[in-house]
């Protein structure tokens, strides 16, 4: 039984989907005005692999994550690079996109962008000023947010102590034309020379929150089942979802809150592009293999900050490679398996992938998900050191650790094909051994090192690897 900690209500519930057999999940997607960084990755990666689990599962998961493509911040991006908004947005999407396909996350059902979308904006502000949730002053349009009586249940926040005005997006030029300075922007009133569509209360462009009520409910329905973010979400853009969406539908919005913890680096300092003191994940592919940076980010508990640093890479690194080898080496002996079944195999993978499902199970616990994927490799480093393994054995392992590390997103590779030549050369070194000719062995060895192939001696024949 699947149970999910809802922020909501501060609890761990059991995890109960809408329709039978699918979820129709929401995550806030980034703002598209530089690349993403650590901290950005982290949400991505967290709820990839959230959505792994319930696919595997078996759940049909519709996953829509959406792009802001216009907000202060793309305006002024614009203006640095002397480009336009639009030119801005398509430049960061196909960055994001070509980040997380370095990542192996997979791709959302649907990736809606926010200026696709202005004549549903402007028709829900119509209809949340119709029931007076919301009011028109000098060409902005705000929310009523004392009006909503829920507000702040979700960040567990008094209403009566937020004085400061509901999203950090909101300029001190705009305090003067609100009712209440808890109120928050629905539309704002176009200021010269920025990017701006036609409205029944003149020209301008979306508030920040308007766009995710908008589009989730437009692909997912009025209530969906899961909605997910960074921990810094839930105030006030998550809280300001509630509020709108549910005046404007008359329906519950969303069932499931879930938020993931803060990438920090020195000091315990969140990672930021406001502080400045990140590191985006389009540089960091270029020095750091993309497979170790996300199993650094998918290996510790969602819901937990998570410390970036060199040292902690290597962690992630080492632990990786430890069941890629173990997975390597249990392939290896596939080409002289001749063994007899080992029976009891099956029983061993059942057991573990039972103590698997029951700690993903709890709140999606990779940290003791990962305890049973590291007793797989256990079992395939005992089973592959056999002087003789069973080919529907070492299969049966392979399979399952292909299956459960998929969930954190690590990839198995077939081996690649040598071409002709470094074949050549190996089987040269193999003749060489063989005849004891270790001089000539041990220049063959570094030749191949040099083209980038390293190879590993073992009781049963010579292993290779193309080095990373």
């Amino acid at each position: 039984m699947l149970k999910i900690f809802n922020t909501y209500t501060r609890e761990k519930e059991e995890f109960k989907s809408i329709h039978p057999d699918q979820v129709n999940m929401y995550v806030c997607g980034p703002t598209v005005y530089n690349y993403i960084h650590i901290g950005n990755g982290r949400s991505i990666v967290a709820f990839d692999t959230i959505r792994r689990y319930l696919e595997y599962l078996g759940y049909d998961v519709k996953f829509v994550s959406n792009f802001t493509d216009v907000d202060d911040k793309m305006i002024k991006e614009a203006a640095r690079e002397n480009i336009t908004v639009p030119e801005v947005a398509d430049k960061f999407i196909k960055a994001f996109f070509e980040d997380i396909d370095e990542l192996n996350v997979q791709r959302a059902t649907v990736n809606p962008r926010a200026t696709d979308n202005i004549p549903e904006i402007i028709e829900f502000i119509k209809v949340l000023i119709e029931k007076d949730y919301a009011y028109e002053s000098d060409g902005d349009v705000f929310y009523r947010a004392r009006k909503f009586k829920n507000y702040g249940k979700l960040s567990d926040m008094d209403i009566d102590q937020l004085v400061e005005g509901a999203s950090e997006h909101i300029g001190e030029a705009e305090f003067d034309k609100k009712q209440d300075p808890i109120d928050f922007a629905l539309w704002k009133a176009a200021k010269p020379g920025e990017i701006n569509w036609d409205s029944p209360w003149g020209k301008g462009r979306p508030g920040w929150h308007i766009e995710c009520s908008v589009m989730s409910t437009k692909y997912l329905g009025n209530n969906f089942d899961i909605h997910g973010g960074g921990q810094d979400l839930e105030f006030p853009h998550h809280e300001n979802e509630i509020a709108q969406s549910e005046a404007e539908t008359g329906e519950k919005f969303v069932n499931y809150w879930m938020h993931n913890g803060f990438v920090t680096v020195e000091n315990n300092e969140k990672m930021s592009k406001s502080l400045g003191n990140f590191v985006t994940v389009h540089d960091l592919v270029k020095t750091t293999d993309p497979q170790v940076i996300r199993f650094f980010l998918s290996s510790t508990h969602y819901r937990r900050p998570l410390e970036y640093s060199k040292s902690n890479l290597q962690k992630a690194a080492d632990n990786l490679d430890k069941i890629k080898t173990a997975y390597n080496n249990l392939s290896f002996r596939l080409k002289d398996a001749s063994g007899a079944k080992d029976d009891t195999i099956a029983d061993q993978i059942s057991k573990i992938t039972d103590d698997f499902k029951t700690a993903m199970n709890d709140d999606f616990n990779v940290q003791n998900g990962l305890t049973s994927i590291f007793e797989l490799v256990t079992l395939a480093n005992n089973y592959s050191a056999q002087d003789a393994v069973n080919e529907d054995n070492a299969k049966e392992i392979l399979k399952a650790i292909e299956t459960l590390a998929g969930i954190m997103g690590v990839k198995f590779n077939g081996q690649d094909e040598l071409s002709d030549e470094i074949q050549s050369l190996v089987d040269q070194r193999d003749e060489a051994r063989a005849n004891k000719d270790f001089a000539t062995s041990d220049k063959l060895r570094d030749q191949l090192k040099d083209m980038g192939v390293i190879l590993e001696d073992t009781p049963q024949g010579t292993r290779w690897h193309i080095d990373d």
